[in-house]
């Protein structure tokens, strides 16, 4: 178990703690990283804090995006006027996590650095377009959300040297609507059999913006953009929806697992529960059934 633990006041010290002491790693909710250390998964000598950092914690709307802190919890996330109005897919998948001691203390954050591609938060960040902003000692670097995942667990941020500091999401506007489902064995403390974000847009009468992630159906978040291209374009209506869902299950490749159920059961569910978040996001998105 680590030696030493800090508490940062600010991402210039936190970075600071990191580049001054080799083998530190940054903790935020620690939900994941705790389990893993006790397991002896990971070797760390020096925890760096950095739940505690105000811009961190941020969640507003500016300059037509709105701006999430890497430390933000779910609950924060999902009790947020702002989230649950403008972004639902984003709220009803952090009220998805774990049990509410978890959602009290995970981050958006560490659900997307831990890189596993069933995270709740994560996939619906990816759905809505989030674009992650990392600082670190060569200074801030900006990678769109499923760009960030190198494998099952393996994150392309560097929590050794690397803060994630906030997910910017651009506002679409008028007409635009999001929506998340998710399969499991039971409502709580249970790992996802599948689970899926959308996010659409219609204007006069046609979508003209979508966005369709599925996980675990690859390594990360997979993001459809096969089922996505079938609704740009379309007036939306049940027979668009199912194929676009058609395509979306024909594109998803999940693997047969002992805790998530065989490949063609889930494959066969990628139809079924994207075409429920589309109609959800459509409703959202016109007001019609």
């Amino acid at each position: 178990m680590p030696q030493e633990y800090f508490i940062a006041n600010s991402t210039e010290e936190a970075l600071a703690m990191l580049a001054a002491r080799p083998g530190a790693r940054v903790i935020a909710g620690g939900t994941d990283l705790v389990i893993d250390l006790k397991e002896e998964k990971r070797q760390v000598n020096t925890l760096v804090d950095v739940s505690r950092i105000p811009e961190l914690k941020v969640i507003e709307e500016k300059d037509g995006e709105i701006i999430l802190g890497g430390a933000v919890t779910h609950a924060e996330a999902a009790a947020a006027k702002l989230i649950r109005e403008k972004l639902p897919a984003l709220a009803a998948a952090a009220a998805a996590v774990g049990s509410p001691q978890i959602r009290n203390v995970g981050t958006l954050g560490g659900n997307v650095v831990n890189a596993q591609p069933a995270a709740d938060t994560a996939v619906a960040l990816v759905a809505l377009g989030a674009v992650a902003t990392i600082l670190g000692p060569a200074g801030k670097r900006r990678m769109a959300v499923e760009e960030l995942y190198e494998g099952v667990g393996r994150s392309k941020v560097d929590a050794g040297r690397e803060i994630l500091a906030h997910f910017s999401i651009p506002i679409w506007g008028d007409g635009e609507g999001s929506a998340f489902k998710r399969l499991s064995p039971r409502r709580a403390l249970s790992l996802p059999i599948l689970n899926t974000a959308v996010r659409v847009q219609v204007r006069g009468g046609r979508c003209t913006r979508a966005r369709i992630c599925i996980a675990p159906v690859a390594p990360g978040p997979f993001l459809c953009e096969e089922a996505a291209a079938i609704l740009v374009g379309a007036e939306p209506c049940p027979e668009v929806i199912a194929r676009a869902a058609a395509a979306a299950k024909e594109a998803a490749r999940p693997r047969d697992s002992l805790l998530r159920g065989s490949g063609a059961y889930r494959k066969e569910m990628t139809a079924v529960l994207v075409g429920r978040a589309l109609k959800d996001a459509f409703f959202l998105a016109t007001g019609l059934d």
